[in-house]
């Protein structure tokens, strides 16, 4: 009945797209043959042996399974036995027609020989493996349980990572520890945090793919965020995740409600690791991994986000939220060289073309990828070019990831990471909620979000912006209006600003100019020039002295300005502001508070506020 299940099982292999190599007798001529099975054995992800009466007394079937074992210690190799007409303990224990032919083996090669020790130890280690034993049942049924079989382990093999790992391991140390996975008594929950293309899903693939062995069962959700929009969205992922941990069961939810259901009463003793990658919302923690005590003892939940609040507000505290950072120089060194110099790449590049590229991507993992790609085998003069042009240009691939949490924020909370990222990357916390107060709403909360969200970092009462978010923000206000300055929201460039006063143009658009410039520059800024701006209600310029010494008329909505070089004239308003204002005029060439000072703000002293 089974005279021809290796071909059978071969055919119904194929026909699920899996690729099989199947020895055949007829082949086993020339030690090349041989070698090419010994590398087959070594690609291979799964071994099928069937053991029939017979299999012992060929050497060259004792030498492939010792080969397999050997395999399956080094190179996890996934062994399936299936045992044809013949006791597993047969195989085990050396009896029956295993017994007389490893006899008549140690005859010819000596009962000591290390050759037959080596068969034997492999016996008995193939022998003690679950598969099939078979003696009379379908043929048809048998082969649908052994495709079933494959199918499901190949879905549990090791997941693909990039490429080139560096700085990986150190990270995998730390984490491993904070999973505490010799601890089996309890159910622990960790957080990867940080900003796109940091890396937290190679990360958190290589943690699963070193781990997941030990658990009865495991799933890797990748980017949770994308496939919770799906059609069935979060009922999908239930299914996923039930089938995954039930070996194959498939169970159908009707909703996510009975998904939640179905999850507390069949988890509630399996032993799992799961990962929830790149996470963005609440509601998928709650319909994934709700609450602890849906999953069995020793299960481990591994969630990473870009919003550390998403970890915090689901339970998790902070010594178990590890914020995943760019890598040190060396590192980000070594894996744009990976990326940038290939084996048949002869350029030589310049040490400050490099420099300049690990300046651009700041240790982010994805544009040192990215663009090292984009470099690999380009000459000295394509580098300056490529580099050059990122300042106005960013790389798509990388931009799109990093806006992402920019397009997640509410309208007020976009406004002012706009404001941060193209005014005040690098100044004092205080000094910028002065400024964002002039907007008649608390900032605090926003900054928290923005620091959450990774999009800002707060050190030491500064506020700081990874270069490469600063210029996703500022390409952001540029293709407002890519051609005109003057038609955009922001200014922060002396050249853009000069070009609006050149040009006396009017416009609604601008509603902020901040000018700090490392050198003092002279401009000629006329009476009415800024009422021209007439929606502009943030003006900030340091080291910006105007030629012009008369009067100056400032827009009616204006509601912060601050001009240190500000010429002794006292700013006038056109009509009157139409909200409070701001005034810090304490580092202006104001010398003291006279009669004209009082006379021009005498009608607006409950709405203007002036700082001298």
């Amino acid at each position: 009945m089974y005279v021809n299940l290796p071909r059978h099982l071969n055919l119904a292999l194929n026909q699920n797209g899996l690729f099989t190599y199947i020895d055949n007798k007829e082949m086993r001529k020339g030690q090349q043959i041989w070698l090419e099975l010994m590398k087959v054995i070594e690609e291979s992800h799964i071994a099928i042996i069937i053991f029939s009466k017979n299999y012992a007394s060929s050497w060259w079937c004792l030498e492939e399974v010792a080969k397999i074992m050997e395999c399956m210690k080094q190179k996890d190799l996934i062994v399936l036995p299936v045992f044809y007409k013949v006791e597993p303990r047969e195989v085990r224990k050396w009896r029956g027609s295993y017994g007389r032919a490893l006899a008549k083996h140690e005859s010819e090669f000596g009962k000591d020989s290390y050759k037959v020790k080596r068969w034997k130890d492999a016996l008995a280690n193939a022998g003690n493996l679950s598969g099939w034993h078979v003696n009379d049942e379908v043929e048809a049924k048998l082969i649908k349980e052994i495709v079933n079989e494959i199918s499901m382990q190949l879905d549990r093999r090791p997941l693909h990572v990039a490429k080139h790992l560096v700085g990986i391991h150190p990270q995998v140390i730390k984490l491993n520890s904070m999973l505490k996975l010799e601890s089996r008594d309890d159910i622990r929950m960790i957080g990867l945090w940080g900003p796109g293309g940091i890396g937290k899903t190679t990360l958190s693939l290589e943690l699963y793919n070193n781990n997941y062995r030990q658990f009865e069962g495991s799933c890797f959700f990748a980017d949770v965020r994308k496939a919770s929009e799906e059609p069935k969205g979060l009922v999908a992922l239930q299914e996923v995740l039930l089938s995954k941990i039930l070996l194959g069961q498939k169970l159908v939810v009707s909703s996510s409600h009975r998904g939640i259901n179905l999850m507390q009463d069949r988890l509630c003793r399996k032993e799992v690791l799961l990962v929830l990658d790149d996470v963005n919302d609440k509601e998928q923690l709650d319909a994934l991994v709700g609450e602890p005590g849906w999953f069995g003892e020793g299960s481990r939940i591994i969630i990473t986000t870009r919003n550390k609040y998403l970890l915090t507000s689901h339970g998790i505290d902070e010594d178990h939220i590890y914020e995943v950072k760019p890598l040190e120089y060396y590192d980000a060194l070594e894996l744009l060289n990976k990326h940038a110099f290939q084996r048949n790449n002869k350029n030589i590049i310049r040490k400050d073309l490099v420099n300049m590229a690990l300046h651009y991507a700041n240790g982010l993992p994805l544009a040192l990828k990215v663009l090292g790609c984009s470099l690999c085998c380009r000459r000295e003069r394509e580098w300056e070019s490529t580099l050059h042009n990122l300042a106005k240009f960013p790389n798509k691939i990388i931009n799109d990831a990093l806006k992402w949490s920019y397009d997640g924020l509410e309208d007020h909370e976009k406004e002012i990471f706009l404001d941060i990222a193209c005014f005040f990357e690098g100044q004092s916390k205080e000094y910028i909620m002065r400024v964002l107060d002039s907007w008649d709403f608390d900032p605090t909360i926003v900054v928290q979000v923005l620091v959450e969200k990774s999009l800002i970092i707060e050190e030491r009462e500064i506020i700081r912006m990874r270069n490469l978010i600063q210029l996703m923000a500022m390409n952001i206000i540029r293709q407002e209006c890519p051609n005109d300055p003057g038609r955009r929201t922001r200014l922060w460039l002396f050249d853009d600003f000069r070009n609006v006063l050149s040009r006396h143009l009017v416009t609604d658009a601008l509603q902020s100019i901040v000018l700090i410039l490392p050198e003092p520059e002279k401009i000629n800024i006329g009476p009415n020039a800024l009422t021209n701006l007439r929606r502009l209600k943030k003006l900030i310029m340091k080291n910006v002295h105007n030629s012009f010494q008369d009067p100056i008329y400032l827009p009616s909505e204006l509601k912060w300005f601050e001009w240190p070089e500000c010429c002794p004239c006292i700013p006038k308003s056109s009509s009157g502001p139409k909200e409070s204002a701001k005034l810090d005029l304490h580092e202006s060439n104001i010398q003291a508070l006279s009669k004209q000072l009082k006379e021009n703000f005498q009608a607006l002293d409950k709405q203007l506020k002036v700082r001298i």
